[in-house]
């Protein structure tokens, strides 16, 4: 199992900063992370990780202009050659704002001398 504790992803449309950040968090199987950046005010993610590394959790977001949007994802991890982990999405989103799609997130690698975000909560 790919343990994801600690680790932090942004969509790879946004490599240049401007996007959501997630901060993930792991303990054994369970899974969850905070969102915020670009247009998410404040996002969170609850679900499990199996041990393939595969995700399967649900989300809820808060945009920049009030919306409200919740949906379920589920995500599947591909090794990169440098070691980060980039993550392939399908999510499906609830309610007004239905829609499907697909994304990936990248891994944020952080500059030596920086250590990653540590601990559970």
């Amino acid at each position: 199992m790919i343990d994801y504790n600690g680790r932090r992803f942004r969509d790879a449309a946004h490599a240049e900063g401007d996007g959501p950040v997630a901060a993930y968090r792991q303990h054994g199987d369970l899974l969850w992370a905070d969102f915020s950046g670009g247009r998410v005010r404040r996002g969170s993610l609850s679900g499990l990780c199996h041990p393939d590394g595969t995700l399967e959790f649900t989300y809820t977001m808060v945009l920049a202009d009030g919306t409200l949007l919740a949906g379920y994802c589920e995500s599947t991890p591909e090794m990169l050659p440098g070691g980060q982990i980039r993550l392939h999405e399908r999510w499906e989103r609830y309610g007004p704002q239905a829609a499907t799609g697909v994304s990936q997130l990248d891994e944020i690698v952080e500059p030596a001398g920086r250590s990653r975000v540590s601990g559970q909560g």
